[in-house]
């Protein structure tokens, strides 16, 4: 039986893998940041 706090369980643990894996990786994180951002106003 696969309960809510099972599921909720391996979320935190996938979410605590990915904040280790960008923690050694800050810069590549930030830029990624960067290109996601709305450009619309210089678009005007």
């Amino acid at each position: 039986m696969y309960t809510i706090e099972m599921a909720y369980a391996r979320m935190r643990e996938l979410q605590d893998q990915a904040n280790r894996s960008r923690a050694h990786r800050t810069a590549t994180a930030r830029r990624a940041e960067r290109t996601r951002t709305p450009r619309a106003p210089e678009k005007r």
